[in-house]
């Protein structure tokens, strides 16, 4: 990854944050809260922002020139989960770190 910026890697480090913070509180928190927190807009939110994180490392891990695409994606997808964890509430770990993520992934996307 010799050909990554430090932008680039600062995002690929936020988009691995994001991913398995979410993951975590998806499991180990929403799971066990129930009501809001299982509700099927929330959880399905949770799990593409996973996904897209995902997607996003595994592009710009390799330097794909199609990268930008799945950022700009992943950006809008961890504004979205920031605000629905935000709703949901006592989820602040997951909106800081969809937060960081949604900038970087942005500043990716242009």
């Amino acid at each position: 990854m010799s050909t990554a910026t430090a932008s680039m890697k600062e995002c690929i480090e936020n988009c691995q944050e994001c991913q398995t913070t979410c993951a975590d509180m998806l499991t180990s928190h929403c799971l066990s809260e129930g009501g809001d927190h299982v509700e099927q807009t929330h959880v399905k939110l949770m799990l593409d922002c996973i996904a897209a994180c995902a997607a996003c490392v595994d592009f710009m891990s390799r330097n794909s020139d199609h990268h930008a695409h799945y950022c700009k994606a992943c950006a809008a997808i961890c504004k979205a989960c920031a605000d629905s964890c935000k709703k949901v509430g006592n989820m602040d770990k997951c909106v800081e770190c969809c937060r960081k993520c949604h900038e970087s992934c942005s500043s990716m996307a242009a």
